[in-house]
């Protein structure tokens, strides 16, 4: 083996072109790895769903692997101005070049940062922090996108109206206001079928959310739950009210019995023998009547929870 040395050609020994060839290699190695060559910012493939008021995260991070906290990373909204959502640099975070609207709900946890992980973290999600999301790293000179779905959910109401066009019926009627995006609402029997009900009604408020209604007919055959329903798809986010239809029938009878005195039958708890008594349960008309031990509403099983909900009768 020779080097060109002075104009002229030397011998080199193959161990010292060895060892030469291994420190530029690592030399090489490291540069790439600060330069970024070998790692690329990675997004997330789908997008990312929260609901107002919960914290969520906005996934990004560098593959292979490298430590980020001296790099700056920018995360970004090109629909907004300023633009810039959160900013890391020289470790810390440039609070002076941030949208006012995140203004102490944003987060790049150094810890993380250090394993290469530069995912931001969203505190207290309002619905007008939907949209696409960019994490960039100038160094690299690479980027991803993430897309924030945001939903509103809300509870349920279901009125029970008289039929005047038959005694034996009666027709429910669902509500429900303050969602976000746009839900379906849908009736089902006990054993989860799917009922025929008239038209949903949907309304957008100025806000942008949404308000859904349905009415559905019952009768005294229907000797189970009742189960109004409002979903939104894309969030995997839903509401449930039940009744149960015996019980609706007989408020229906006993309120009629009040007719004569302008008054109608409270039902606090529970349907009990003691309801015989006209007297006793006859209150004032427009009441709304709640029947605590019978109607419920089932929040979404990702959540976990259940509540009581009124049922109006008017």
């Amino acid at each position: 083996m020779f080097c060109l040395k002075d104009g002229g050609w030397c011998k080199m020994p193959l161990g010292a072109i060895c060892v030469l060839l291994f420190r530029h290699s690592i030399f090489f190695f490291h540069l790439a790895h600060f330069c970024g060559v070998l790692s690329q910012v990675v997004g997330p493939s789908d997008p990312v769903v929260a609901i107002v008021g919960d914290d969520t995260v906005l996934p990004c991070h560098l593959d292979p692997a490298v430590n980020a906290a001296d790099m700056t990373v920018e995360w970004t909204r090109s629909d907004l101005t300023p633009r810039f959502v959160h900013v890391w640099r020289d470790g810390v975070e440039l609070v002076n070049k941030k949208n006012e609207a995140y203004m102490e709900r944003t987060s790049l946890p150094i810890n993380n940062l250090k394993l290469g992980d530069i995912s931001l973290k969203l505190s207290k999600v309002k619905l007008s922090d939907r949209g696409s999301y960019k994490c960039f790293i100038p160094a690299l000179s690479g980027q991803a996108s993430v897309e924030l779905v945001v939903g509103v959910v809300s509870s349920l109401i279901i009125t029970v109206m008289r039929n005047s066009e038959d005694s034996i019926k009666v027709v429910l009627q669902c509500e429900s206001a303050g969602w976000y995006p746009e839900p379906e609402l849908l009736w089902l029997d006990g054993e989860g079928n799917l009922l025929s009900a008239g038209p949903t009604e949907t309304l957008r408020g100025p806000d942008d959310l949404y308000t859904v209604s349905s009415r559905v007919t019952v009768e005294k055959r229907h000797s189970n739950n009742i189960t109004c329903r409002v979903q939104q798809r894309n969030t995997n986010q839903s509401r449930e009210t039940h009744i149960h239809v015996p019980v609706v029938f007989v408020v229906w009878k006993y309120r009629s019995k009040c007719q004569e005195t302008q008054k109608f039958p409270l039902i606090t708890e529970s349907i009990s023998p003691s309801l015989r008594k006209k007297e006793k349960h006859c209150i004032p008309q427009k009441v709304v009547l709640t029947l605590s031990t019978l109607i419920w509403n089932k929040r979404n099983s990702t959540l976990g929870l259940q509540k009581k909900r009124k049922t109006n009768f008017i």
